[in-house]
């Protein structure tokens, strides 16, 4: 499921591998175009690692599934849904944030990066993998 309600597959650009910076570092993310504060959704069920701030990427969430395989990690937020907190459990469609343009993202583009890293113990730095063959269908709110 893309993780922005409302947002199909079909409406979805693989900006996985695009250049950032002028070509000094690859964007290792998907960006979802959406309206600020479209409703951000959890991509599958886990919990909430660490809820934050940092210069790239504004508003963030680290949410990890219940095997603890993937780290989904969603930036630019424009606020967080106000039913979540470092170590919340989520499900599946939830609504975690809302799309917006905090940290280095454009004010005139509002959007959700969306990135999926494996695992590790400092699971910021786990290797990224591109989730955008297997969005399927549309974000739903649960």
């Amino acid at each position: 499921m893309v993780p922005v309600d409302g947002v199909g597959p079909d409406r979805v650009q693989n900006t996985y591998d695009a250049a950032r910076d002028s070509g000094a570092r690859r964007h290792y993310a998907i960006d979802i175009m959406a309206p600020r504060g479209t409703p951000v959704l959890a991509a599958d069920d886990g919990s909430i690692l660490r809820m934050g701030f940092n210069a790239l990427g504004g508003l963030t969430i680290y949410q990890i599934d219940p095997a603890k395989r993937f780290v989904y990690y969603y930036a630019h937020l424009d606020r967080y849904a106000s039913t979540i907190r470092d170590g919340s459990v989520v499900s599946r469609g939830d609504v975690i944030g809302y799309v917006g343009a905090t940290g280095n993202a454009s004010p005139t583009a509002p959007h959700l990066h969306f990135q999926v890293l494996l695992f590790r113990d400092r699971y910021w730095e786990g290797e990224s993998v591109n989730p955008f063959g297997v969005f399927e269908a549309a974000g739903k709110r649960r």
